[in-house]
C-alpha cells in the first residue's frame, strides 16, 4: 500500500491547504484547510480570503529571470491541470504576480513575500532566487490530484533562509549515474530549496570528468574491471568491467540546468588522496611510478599522487583550469581527506621536499600541497573547500572547512575564523542505515533515521555568538560503494533529505518534529507525481528500549500512522492483524524476540519492528561509565550496555558504545547483595577496515560495596585485528558479589600498513552480560 493510497482521503478534504473545484464553473465557497510547507516558512499568517485559479488567471512576469520562475509553475501548474496560464507582464486582477526586486535595490539573499488575496496572489523576491523559492511555495499549496480549478487559501508569508550554504552531495566515482537522473536530482533539491549541489567526480574507482588535456583520464581512469558486491567485509567482486564520464558538453548541460534552479554546483576534484585512478593513468603521478590499477576495492588506499613531484602539481593545474571553465562558481573543492603517508614516508622525492622546506612531518607535507593547489585557484579568483583532514599540519589561509568526522574540525576551523560547512557523518550521511528493519538493502553501516536528521543542529554550542557566524550551513554526504543506481540513491535520500532542508531553511525555534511529519503525510505524495522512489520508513512501527524502573525491560511502541493499528508478538512469531493489540509498554520476560508491526485493514505498512533479547543478571539493572562513548557512536545512554540486546555487526541498531582512543570502563550494580557469579562477558567488534578494533586486555573485577574491587579475571593478548563479533567472557570460580566492573583496554594506533593508519583505534561494546 503507497503513502498515496493512505492518505488520499485526506489530501481530498484539503490537507494539502488547497482544494480542487472540479471544473472551471461559477465560484463556489472556498473550503478552509490546514496550509502545510516545507521547510516550515519564517512567518506564515493566514488570511480570510482564498484565490480562485482557474483558465482566467494569467500569470505576470516582466524580468527574465521571474518569466523563468513563472514557466517553471506553469509546467507543474499543466500537469495538474491539463492547461496552461496565459504568461503576460502585466495585469493586476486575477493574476499571479511574480516580482524580484531590480539589482540596484536588492534586499536579503533568497527572501521572499507571498501574498495570498481575494484577487491576486503575489510573489515578491529580494533577488531572483527568493522569487524562485517563493514559486517552489506556491507550488506546495497545490493539490496533488488533478482538477481543473483549485482554491487557494489565503496566506502571508514571509521567508527567508536560516543558512546561506544548504547541500546535498552525490559521489559519481564509485558508481555513476545518467545527466537525467542528474537533473532530477537537482529538481528535486529546489523544490526543497536546497541550494548546493556537491559533484564527487574523482575517486580511487573511476574520474568521471572528461579533461581533454590527458585522455587517458577518459580512456583508463575511468574504468576499473570490476567491483565488489555484498559488504566489504564479504571481500566479493562480480568481475564485470565498470566505467563512464560525463563529457564537458553534458556537465555545462547540467551547470546550466541547476543555475536555472538556482543551484550551485560545486565539482569536487580529489587531492592528494583517493587518486588512484588518476595514477593508472598516468603513473609517473605517483611516488612509486606503478604500474597502478584502477581501484576495485572501496576503502581508504596508500598510492596517492607525489607531493615531492613538481609534475603532480602542473597536472592538478592543468586539470583545475578545465574544471574552472566548466563550474563558475566561487568554490573547488579538493578534497584532502584520508590521504595515507605511507608512500610519502618512503618516498626519496617528498622526504627531499620536507627537507627543503623545513617541514615538521608527512602531515605538513599535506598541508603544503593544499595550500599550493589554494594559492592556485586564488589566483584564478576561485577559493577551496576541503573536508577537515585540511587542518592537519596548518590550514590553507582562506580555505572553507567541511566537518565530516564528528563536530570537532567544524569548531576548530570557526575558532580560526574560517567559513565551515557541517556535514557530520552520525546525522547527516545519506548511505547509512535509516531502518533497523530486517530487509534493508546492503549500507556501509551506522544508522541514520528520519527523525536523527530532523535532531540536527548545525551550530554547535561549543561556539561563541560571534564564532558561529563562521558556520554557513550544512551538507548530506551521499556516498555510492554499496548504491548502485538511481533508484537505490532517491531510496537513500529521501525523505531524509526533506528533513535536513527543514533544519537548514527554517528558524531554529520553529523545529517540530510531531508537525513535520504531519506536513510530511501532505508532502510525501508530491514526491510519488515526480515517480520519487522514496523510503517509507518514516510511518513504520517503532520500539524504544527501555528501564522499567523496576530492574527490568519493557519495550514501547509507536508510529505515525494514521489510523494504524500495531499487534505484537512475545513468541518470537510474527505478527499479524490479528495479533494482541498493542496498549502499552510491553515487559521483556524471557529470552526470545518481541515483534511488532503496523496494520490498516489487514495491510501491513513498513518493516516489522524485531528485537531480540537474552536475559541475564545484569538486565535492566543501573550502570555508570567512567567516560561517556564518543558522540558519533553514543547510544544515548549507558542503559544500551544492560538492555538484552546484542549489537549486530552492521553497527546500525544504536546500540554500540564507541570509544575513539580511550578505554572502556563500567560499573554495573546488580542490586542485590552478594549475588553468584558464573560468567562475566562483555560484547566487542571487531571491524579494521572501518578502524574498530578489539581491546588489547579486559579486566572483570568484582566488589561487595562499589568501592573496593578484587580481580575476578582478566584477559590479555586478545588479538585485536579479529572481525566480527566478540564475546569475550570469563567464568570465575565461587565468586559472590553485587557490583560488577569491566574495563576493556583500547587498542591504540592504528598499524602502518591498515586503513586508517596513524589515527586512533576505535573500540566497540554493546552489551555488559552476567549470569
Amino acid at each position: 500500500m503507497t503513502i498515496k493510497n493512505l492518505f488520499h482521503l485526506a489530501i481530498l478534504a484539503g490537507a494539502t491547504g488547497l482544494a480542487a473545484c472540479g471544473d472551471a464553473g461559477p465560484a463556489e465557497t472556498a473550503p478552509k484547510a490546514p496550509v502545510n510547507i516545507i521547510p516550515m516558512p519564517a512567518r506564515l499568517t493566514e488570511q480570510a480570503d482564498s484565490f480562485r485559479l482557474d483558465k482566467q488567471t494569467v500569470l505576470v512576469a516582466v524580468a527574465e529571470a521571474d518569466k523563468q520562475a513563472a514557466a517553471l509553475f506553469n509546467e507543474y501548474f499543466k500537469s495538474l491541470s491539463g492547461y496552461e496560464l496565459k504568461m503576460q507582464d502585466s495585469g493586476a486582477r486575477n493574476a499571479i504576480i511574480f516580482k524580484s526586486m531590480p539589482a540596484s535595490e536588492k534586499g536579503l539573499p533568497e527572501t521572499y513575500h507571498l501574498k495570498v488575496s481575494a484577487d491576486q496572489v503575489t510573489v515578491s523576491g529580494d533577488d531572483a532566487a527568493g522569487t524562485f523559492y517563493g514559486m517552489q511555495t506556491l507550488i506546495q499549496l497545490l493539490p496533488v490530484q488533478k482538477a481543473q480549478a483549485f482554491w487557494l487559501p489565503g496566506v502571508d508569508i514571509f521567508d527567508q533562509p536560516r543558512f546561506a550554504y544548504r547541500g546535498l552531495h552525490l559521489d559519481v566515482g564509485r558508481h555513476m549515474f545518467p545527466v537525467e537522473f542528474i537533473k532530477k536530482y537537482i529538481d528535486l533539491m529546489a523544490m526543497h530549496k536546497l541550494n548546493t549541489f556537491h559533484w564527487h567526480l574523482t575517486e580511487d574507482q573511476g574520474w568521471r570528468i572528461e579533461i581533454k588535456k590527458y585522455p587517458k583520464l577518459q580512456e583508463v581512469a575511468s574504468r576499473r574491471k570490476e567491483s565488489m558486491v555484498g559488504h566489504y567485509n564479504d571481500q566479493q567482486f562480480d568481475g564485470k568491467p565498470y566505467g563512464g564520464f560525463y563529457t564537458q558538453e553534458q556537465i555545462r548541460e547540467v551547470v546550466k540546468y541547476a543555475e536555472s534552479r538556482h543551484v550551485t554546483v560545486l565539482p569536487e576534484i580529489e587531492m592528494p588522496g583517493h587518486s588512484l585512478a588518476a595514477l593508472a593513468a598516468y603513473p609517473e603521478l605517483g611516488c612509486t611510478g606503478g604500474p597502478y590499477e584502477v581501484g576495485t576495492k572501496w576503502g581508504v588506499l596508500d598510492d596517492v599522487y607525489c607531493a615531492g613531484n613538481d609534475s603532480v602539481y602542473m597536472f592538478l593545474q592543468d586539470v583545475l583550469d578545465e574544471v574552472m571553465m566548466l563550474f563558475p562558481g566561487k568554490y573547488i573543492h579538493i578534497g584532502g581527506d584520508e590521504s595515507p603517508k605511507v608512500r610519502w614516508e618512503k618516498c626519496p622525492k617528498c622526504q627531499q621536499r620536507i627537507k627543503e622546506l623545513g617541514l615538521k612531518d608527512e602531515h605538513a607535507l599535506q598541508s603544503y600541497f593544499i595550500q599550493r593547489m589554494e594559492k592556485y585557484l586564488n589566483s584564478k579568483g576561485r577559493q577551496i573547500i576541503g573536508w577537515d583532514e585540511i587542518l592537519e599540519g596548518g590550514l590553507a589561509p582562506n580555505a572553507t572547512v567541511m566537518s565530516w568526522r564528528g563536530t570537532e574540525g567544524g569548531i576548530a576551523a570557526a575558532k580560526q575564523h574560517h567559513d565551515v560547512i557541517m556535514t557530520p557523518g552520525n546525522y547527516v550521511y545519506f548511505d547509512h542505515y535509516q531502518s533497523q528493519g530486517k530487509n534493508e538493502p546492503v549500507a556501509i553501516g551506522g544508522f541514520t533515521p528520519v527523525s536523527e536528521v530532523y535532531a540536527y543542529e548545525p551550530v554547535p554550542q561549543e561556539l561563541s555568538k560571534e564564532e558561529s557566524q563562521y558556520i554557513k550551513g550544512a551538507q548530506a554526504n551521499v556516498w555510492t560503494e554499496y548504491i548502485k543506481n538511481s533508484e537505490h540513491v532517491e531510496y537513500m535520500v529521501y525523505p531524509r533529505a526533506i528533513a535536513l532542508a527543514e533544519v537548514l531553511w527554517s528558524p531554529a525555534e520553529k523545529k517540530n518534529y510531531d508537525n513535520f511529519l504531519d506536513r510530511l503525510k501532505t508532502h510525501l505524495p508530491r514526491l510519488e507525481m515526480k515517480g520519487v522512489n522514496y523510503a517509507k520508513h518514516v510511518f513504520e512501527v517503532r520500539g524504544q528500549v527501555e528501564s522499567d524502573q523496576k530492574g527490568g525491560v519493557q519495550v514501547k511502541l509507536d508510529s505515525k500512522l494514521d489510523g494504524g493499528v500495531i499487534t505484537y508478538t512475545t513468541d518470537s512469531t510474527a505478527p499479524t492483524a490479528q495479533s494482541t493489540r498493542y496498549s502499552g509498554p510491553v515487559a521483556v520476560q524471557q529470552t526470545g524476540a518481541i515483534r511488532a508491526a503496523v496494520f490498516q485493514g489487514d495491510k501491513q505498512y513498513g518493516n516489522e519492528f524485531q528485537q531480540a533479547f537474552t536475559l541475564h543478571k545484569a538486565v535492566g539493572k543501573n550502570v555508570t561509565l567512567a567516560k561517556p562513548p564518543h558522540q558519533s557512536y553514543n547510544p544515548g545512554s549507558a542503559f544500551a550496555l544492560v538492555n538484552g540486546i546484542a549489537g549486530v555487526k552492521e553497527f546500525n541498531d544504536n546500540q554500540w558504545s564507541g570509544f575513539n582512543g580511550s578505554n572502556f570502563e563500567a560499573v554495573v550494580d546488580l542490586g542485590i547483595d552478594s549475588v553468584e557469579i558464573t560468567e562475566i562477558a562483555i560484547g566487542t567488534l571487531g571491524n579494521p577496515d572501518q578502524w574498530i578494533y578489539l581491546p588489547k586486555e579486559v579486566d572483570f573485577l568484582l566488589s561487595a560495596d562499589g568501592k573496593n574491587f578484587k580481580s575476578a579475571d582478566k584477559l590479555k593478548e586478545i588479538d585485536v585485528k579479529q572481525k566480527g563479533i566478540r564475546k569475550l567472557s570469563v567464568r570465575p570460580e565461587k565468586a559472590k558479589a553485587r557490583y560488577v566492573k569491566i574495563i576493556a583496554r583500547n587498542a591504540g594506533t592504528i598499524p602502518k600498513g591498515a586503513a586508517g593508519e596513524g589515527n586512533p583505534a576505535w573500540l566497540f561494546v554493546d552489551e555488559i552480560y552476567v549470569k
